[in-house]
């Protein structure tokens, strides 16, 4: 089984199962999720109504970093191991990756205006985020401007690589320096400090973020075999 979801066929046919049913079981999840969060959760005693950004905002950011170790250990296996399936998933969660870091940052900018006054400032976190995006970006665009298909995957494997270290800066940024964006409350090691009405639709948005984009990386997957070049296909079968 595994060694057939190594294969493009293999790998497409696996992605034609199962994308549909994650991108409809994500639909349901946010819905509900929405419902929780919007309807259901209390108020926030300080933000009032304008904390619900909270539950699209933090399940993005946190879905802009767990994408981008998707993308980088897809990296690792295509430049290590050289097989094409992994090129192919590298390929196909930068541009997911990169929505859900642009879908927080803008979703941070509505949220920072009423708490901060400005749309944007250059804080540890929001600047490191960015730069994410900016890593995203880089990525698709080695990957897509070789004329090999190879060799621009493995290009992008190596800027992938690179940019994790990025990661633990945006993690750890509000506890590294002095920020204006809040510290940690739901990944703190001691209880979260968030009301449980208020935490369980928010893991829930985070689970169906999480379920969304493994369906989405799926159907980007199917889109990008759909064009593979027939030279491709041929060297791997051979």
């Amino acid at each position: 089984m595994v060694a057939h979801l190594l294969t493009p066929q293999g790998l497409d046919g696996f992605a034609a199962r199962w994308a549909p049913r994650l991108l409809w079981t994500a639909g349901l999840m946010i819905a509900a999720g929405l419902y929780g969060g919007l309807v259901l959760a209390p108020v926030d005693e300080e933000q009032g109504e304008a904390y619900r950004i909270i539950y699209v905002h933090v399940p993005a950011a946190w879905l802009s970093l767990y994408g981008y170790m998707a993308m980088a250990a897809a990296g690792a296996v295509a430049l290590i191991w050289r097989i094409r399936v992994a090129e192919v998933l590298l390929g196909a969660a930068a541009p997911v990756g990169a929505a859900f870091t642009a879908l927080a940052l803008a979703t941070g900018a509505i949220w920072g205006k009423p708490m901060w006054g400005t749309w944007w400032v250059w804080d540890a976190r929001l600047t490191s985020e960015l730069i994410l995006l900016f890593l995203y970006i880089g990525v698709m665009a080695l990957r897509s401007a070789a004329e090999d298909p190879r060799a621009g995957a493995r290009a992008a494997a190596i800027l992938a690589l690179a940019g994790v270290v990025n990661v633990p800066i945006i993690h750890f940024s509000v506890e590294w320096w002095n920020t204006l964006h809040q510290g940690p409350t739901v990944t703190r090691l001691a209880a979260p400090a968030i009301h449980p009405a208020m935490l369980v639709p928010l893991l829930l948005m985070a689970a169906a973020f999480m379920v969304y984009h493994a369906g989405a990386v799926l159907l980007r997957v199917r889109c990008l075999l759909a064009v593979e070049p027939a030279a491709a296909l041929a060297e791997e079968r051979a």
